[in-house]
This record gives structure tokens, C-alpha cells and sequence, in this order.
């Protein structure tokens, strides 16, 4: 989605999980100024596989990206919507937990396992991490069950939604299609601007932490 041409050649995430001696330093590909990313595709999904026998098996990419930690103001971890190894191996190796969510019934009734889970990762692998909040996105204000669902969900959740609502828009469609990010393909885009918003937040709360 931001135009990275990955080939049966090219080193990935994967190389990462299944080579532990690499250097993500060389996986690295620069996208824009202040905007690095180590690609991946559906190899990946392998991973999962070949994790399930090693020791230490939750601890893979906390081990993968420490020697990032230090060069980035953030490292975002994109997770698949399951909670597989893969998954427990992204909140075993961050601080805090952003949660997209789309403003239906399953969806939220789904959060509550959500939140378990991760209290679970916490007492057993992770005692630092944190929810950072709940993102609402792919939101449609015409529909009365999603505004229904968004209301519930500040209800349920009070201060961990966040004060941003990403709406639906086909400009992501558009902008991931031209491997562009929304912020360079639209940028004056309401989305846009949602995710500028966001940005803001979380560097603004940052700031005040001692």
C-alpha cells in the first residue's frame, strides 16, 4: 500500500522470523523522509507454522525489532484480525495497543474478548502493555446501527476511544491501489486529515508523560 515491490527475492519479515540472526537494519526499505518499513507478504503466514516448535516462540519479533527500538520514534506493527502467534508476538513486543474498529455488532461484541486477551499477554508476557485506545474506522455515518454502534462503544469504553473517527471513503481504496499513502495521494482528503488528527493525539500524550 505505499508502493513497495516485494518479490520471491527481496528479504522480508519472514526472512526475520525464520533467519533470528539477521539484521533488520538491512530489511529496511526507505518509503519517504520519516516514513521506514520492513516489508512483508503472504509468506508470512508460514511463520505462525514454524514458530508453534521454537522456545521462546512469543518472543521473536520483540527480539526482531530491538535493535530499532531506539532509532524511531514509533514502530507500528500492522496485526492480522486473529489472535495467533503472529498476534502474540506483536503485543509481547509493544507498548501499547491501537484498536481499529469497525462500528458493527460483532465487531463490538468481539472487544471484550479482545480485552481479556491482551490482560492475559500482560500477567504472562508483556507486564508494560498497554490499550493506547480505540480507533473507530470504515464508519458510515448514514446507517442508524453504526452510529448506534459508535455510541455504545464510547458508552462501554468511555476515555478509550479515541477522539477521531476515520469515515469510509473510497480514497483508501484508491490511494493503497496507487501505493501511495492517503496523507501524499489525498492529501486534503477529510481521511486525511482524520489520521493527521490521530497523529496528534498520540504526540501530544506523549508529551506529557514525564
Amino acid at each position: 500500500s505505499v508502493g513497495i515491490e516485494v518479490n520471491d527475492e527481496m528479504p522480508t519479515l519472514y526472512t526475520l522470523f525464520t533467519h533470528p540472526d539477521s539484521d533488520p537494519r538491512t530489511i529496511v526499505v526507505s518509503v519517504k523522509d520519516g516514513l521506514d518499513v520492513i516489508p512483508s507478504d503472504i509468506h508470512l503466514a508460514a511463520a505462525e507454522l514454524e514458530l508453534v516448535d521454537r522456545e521462546g516462540r512469543e518472543y521473536v519479533l520483540k527480539d526482531i525489532l530491538a535493535p530499532l527500538r531506539g532509532e524511531y520514534d514509533y514502530i507500528l506493527v500492522d496485526c492480522p484480525p486473529n489472535l495467533g502467534l503472529l498476534t502474540i508476538n506483536a503485543l509481547t513486543a509493544a507498548d501499547e495497543v491501537i484498536i481499529p474498529l469497525q462500528c458493527e455488532f460483532l465487531a463490538l461484541r468481539g472487544l471484550g474478548t479482545l480485552f481479556e486477551n491482551i490482560a492475559r499477554v500482560r500477567r504472562h508476557l508483556n507486564p508494560r502493555l498497554k490499550v493506547r485506545g480505540i480507533l473507530p474506522v470504515m464508519f458510515d455515518p448514514r446507517p442508524w446501527h453504526t452510529r448506534q454502534i459508535l455510541e455504545e462503544t464510547r458508552a462501554l469504553f468511555g476515555d478509550y476511544v479515541f477522539p477521531v473517527t476515520i469515515r469510509r471513503s473510497i480514497r483508501f481504496a484508491e490511494a493503497a491501489v496507487a501505493g501511495t499513502p492517503i496523507l501524499d495521494y489525498a492529501p486534503h482528503h477529510p481521511g486525511a486529515q482524520a489520521y493527521r488528527e490521530l497523529a496528534e493525539v498520540l504526540i501530544d500524550d506523549r508529551k506529557e508523560k514525564p
